[in-house]
């Protein structure tokens, strides 16, 4: 699969699918567009589905700068422009949430639908920063590994992690997230925890919205996301039973119906 150039960054891409209409999935950190394999296996019979590995993560290039926030959602729009996307469906997934809000409030015109997962419109809570600071501070100079445990009750729910029956699935992703470059990633970290808030700016975004999140999400609670859907004109909130932070790997199913019934309303609603 191909790489592209972005504002100074090759950032790796796949294309899979067709249709007159895109989807774009944009990842959450410590991933990457891997984590949207199951939607992207169901809606490629009817869209054309792209997603990429941000900077410095998955298989995209490790560059000196340009982790902040403000630097992604600049590669993510010169991405949807320069493969022609637009307007697309936006799906974001926790810091790739945080990038289609940008997205939504400056460039609406880019989007035909803004799907938010497990994500929030607040700048990183301060009970959080200095643990998430120390995690970083470990994977950057230990490894990786030394963290993955810990960082994986916040990444997924304990119905997932207490499973017996997806312990090979569990394991397979603590690899992926071990398996990050230790520069890369921790540059990638320091830029979602030192971001700034957008809540206040919620009230511009008039691109049609959909808001999922896990129950058993620590990460970004449910309570956030209700408050992006109280803010938000005419946005809708799906809360999926069982899942944590990372929904889309660990209730598949119920994420991709939740996108699916989505899309299907916005295209009649648009008629």
């Amino acid at each position: 699969m191909p790489h592209i150039r972005i504002n100074g960054a090759n950032l790796y891409y796949e294309e899979h699918g067709a249709g007159d209409t895109t989807i774009v999935f944009a990842h959450g950190l410590l991933w990457s567009g891997r984590m949207f394999s199951d939607q992207v296996a169901v809606l490629k019979d009817q869209y054309r589905c792209i997603t990429f590995d941000f900077r410095g993560q998955g298989q995209s290039q490790v560059t000196q700068s340009g982790y902040d926030i403000e630097s992604l959602y600049a590669d993510a729009v010169e991405l949807i422009e320069v493969l022609g996307c637009s307007p697309c469906h936006y799906v974001g997934l926790s810091m790739g949430g945080f990038v289609g809000l940008r997205m939504a409030i400056r460039r609406p015109g880019l989007l035909r639908s803004l799907i938010i997962i497990g994500s929030s419109s607040d700048p990183e809570p301060t009970e959080n920063i200095r643990r998430y600071r120390l995690l970083n501070f470990v994977a950057r100079w230990i490894g990786l590994g030394v963290v993955a445990e810990r960082v994986m009750e916040i990444m997924f729910g304990h119905k997932f992690l207490n499973d017996p029956t997806r312990v090979a699935l569990k394991h397979e992703w603590k690899e992926r997230m071990a398996g990050n470059h230790r520069i890369g990633i921790t540059r990638a970290v320091a830029g979602v925890v030192n971001r700034a808030g957008v809540t206040e700016q919620l009230g511009q975004i008039g691109t049609p919205t959909l808001i999922i999140v896990g129950d058993q999400d620590l990460a970004t609670t449910p309570a956030k996301a209700k408050l992006m859907c109280a803010r938000i004109p005419n946005s809708r909130l799906v809360i999926v039973p069982g899942a944590g932070h990372t929904s889309t790997v660990e209730e598949p199913i119920a994420v991709t119906a939740a996108i699916e019934e989505f899309l299907v309303n916005e295209r009649e609603e648009s008629l």
